[in-house]
C-alpha cells in the first residue's frame, strides 16, 4: 500500500467515524425550552481527535503487520548443490530469510558463515556470491568435470524463471573470476508435499530431489536410497546415459583405487577423484599423491569398478615399483612387461645407469588398445623421453634434447 492511499484510507474512515454535523444537532435540540446546548469546538475536536488515532493506529498497526507478514514470508527457495546441498529462503524482495545446510558437507563449507546464520538479511546475490566461493574455495568446484545445480522453487513462474536466469549468470561470474570450469546446472522446482518429504528425509534440497526422480524416471529398478547420495554432476551424467545402472561412486572409485596402489592403509595419501560419467567409457579419474613417493592416476569404471589404465609414477629406489601379475591394468596390463622393466629397457638403450638419472618417470598408458609404457628422466644436461611396447619391452619411439 502506498503512502497516498494510506492517507486516503484514514480519511474516509475519520469522516465516516466522525461527521461534522452540527448544525443538525442544534435543529434537533430545538424543542427542549428552547434551551441550546453548545459544542464547545475544543472538546469535538478532543474527541474526534481521540477517535483520528485509534483508527491511525488500527489501519498502521494494521499495515504494518501486512508489511511484517510479507517481509518474512517465503517467497521463493533456492538451492544449491554440488554435494554440499544449501537452501535459501527467500522474500519477495529477495532479501534472505534462511540459510540452511543440509548435509555434513555444507555445514563445512558454511562454517565460517555462522552456519548461514551470517547470510540472514543479505541480498539473494550476495548470498550466492558468497556460498559459491566458498564452494571453490572448499575445492568442490575446481576441475572441469565438476557441477553445481541451481534450483528455484517458487508458486510464481515468471519471478521462479526470471530468478533461474538471473542467479545461473551470477553463478557463472562467480566462477570464471575464481577461474574455475565447473558447469552450471538450473532447474526451476514445481513444489510437492512428496517432493519435500523425500528432501527431508534424505538431508538434500528439493531441487537434487528432483533431479534423482528424473533418473527414476528412466530407470524404475534404481533406488532413490542408493542415487541420492551421488554428486549433482554423477545425477546429471547419468540422465544423459539414460540411467542404465547405479555407479559405483567417488569414494568406492577412490578405494580402489589406493588399493591398486597399495595405498590403501595410508593416512598419509591425497585422493582427488573426478567423474567422468559422459565418457564413451564412463568412469572415475582418481589422483593420488603421497609425500615422497609421487602421484599415481588411475581411471576406474564408473559400473564395475574394473581398473581401466593406472598412471605410474616411479618411487624412489627403496621403494620399487609394482611390476608384473601386482601392476595394476586392464586385461593384458597384470600380463606385460611390466614399469621396471620398461625403465631398464629405456635406460639401457641410453647408456645410463639409474643412480646417474634425475626426474625419472614411468607412466602406463594405452594407445589403440596396445599397452605402452612413457619413460622420461635427464641427465646430463639432456631430457629424455622413451615410448616402450607394454607386451614386448620394444622402443617405439625415443627422443632427447637440451635439458632447459
Amino acid at each position: 500500500m502506498t503512502e497516498q492511499e494510506l492517507e486516503r484510507r484514514l480519511k474516509q474512515a475519520l469522516d465516516a467515524a466522525a461527521p461534522d454535523d452540527l448544525d443538525g444537532v442544534l435543529s434537533r435540540c430545538a424543542p427542549r425550552a428552547e434551551t441550546v446546548i453548545s459544542f464547545r469546538p475544543k472538546r469535538r475536536s478532543h474527541a474526534r481527535g481521540l477517535i483520528a488515532a485509534c483508527l491511525t493506529l488500527a489501519l498502521v498497526g494494521g499495515a504494518g503487520g501486512i508489511f511484517y507478514q510479507q517481509s518474512n514470508a517465503v517467497a521463493s527457495v533456492v538451492s544449491l548443490d554440488v554435494n554440499p546441498s544449501i537452501e535459501l529462503k527467500v522474500n519477495q524482495k529477495e532479501k534472505v530469510l534462511a540459510c540452511t545446510p543440509l548435509n555434513q558437507e555444507a555445514e563445512a563449507v558454511l562454517s565460517d558463515m555462522g552456519g548461514g546464520a551470517d547470510l540472514k538479511g543479505t541480498k539473494l546475490e550476495v548470498a550466492v556470491n558468497a556460498v559459491v566461493g566458498a564452494l571453490v574455495s572448499s575445492g568442490y568446484l575446481d576441475s572441469l568435470s565438476s557441477a553445481i545445480m541451481i534450483s528455484v522453487e517458487d508458486q510464481d513462474q515468471d519471478r521462479a524463471s526470471r530468478l533461474r536466469q538471473e542467479l545461473t549468470g551470477t553463478v557463472d561470474s562467480v566462477l570464471q573470476s575464481q577461474s574455475s570450469g565447473a558447469a552450471v546446472l538450473s532447474q526451476t522446482v514445481d513444489a510437492s508435499a512428496g517432493l519435500d518429504q523425500q528432501a527431508r528425509e534424505y538431508h538434500i534440497s528439493t531441487g537434487k530431489a528432483n533431479l534423482v526422480n528424473q533418473v527414476i524416471a528412466q530407470n524404475g529398478s534404481l533406488t532413490f536410497d542408493a542415487l541420492a547420495k551421488l554428486t549433482v554432476e554423477e545425477l546429471s551424467d547419468l540422465i544423459k546415459l539414460g540411467a542404465p545402472a547405479i555407479p559405483i561412486g567417488m569414494e568406492e572409485a577412490a578405494r580402489i583405487a589406493k588399493e591398486a596402489a597399495g595405498a590403501l592403509e595410508a593416512d598419509s595419501v591425497t585422493v582427488e577423484v573426478d567423474p567422468e560419467l559422459d565418457e564413451a567409457v564412463p568412469h572415475y579419474e582418481v589422483e593420488l599423491s603421497e609425500p615422497g613417493r609421487g602421484e599415481r592416476e588411475y581411471l576406474v569404471d564408473a559400473f564395475t569398478g574394473e581398473i581401466l589404465s593406472g598412471d605410474l609414477t616411479v618411487l624412489p629406489p627403496s621403494a620399487p615399483v609394482e611390476t608384473g601379475q601386482n601392476a595394476p591394468g586392464r586385461g593384458p596390463t597384470s600380463a606385460g612387461i611390466g614399469a621396471n622393466q620398461a625403465r631398464d629397457a629405456a635406460l639401457s638403450h641410453a647408456g645410463i645407469s639409474e643412480g646417474q638419472v634425475s626426474g625419472l618417470q614411468v607412466q602406463q598408458d594405452w594407445d589403440d588398445g596396445r599397452l605402452e609404457y612413457e619413460v622420461e628422466f635427464r641427465s646430463g644436461g639432456m631430457e629424455y623421453e622413451y615410448t616402450i611396447d607394454g607386451s614386448t619391452g620394444q622402443i617405439l619411439e625415443y627422443d632427447q634434447e637440451q635439458d632447459d
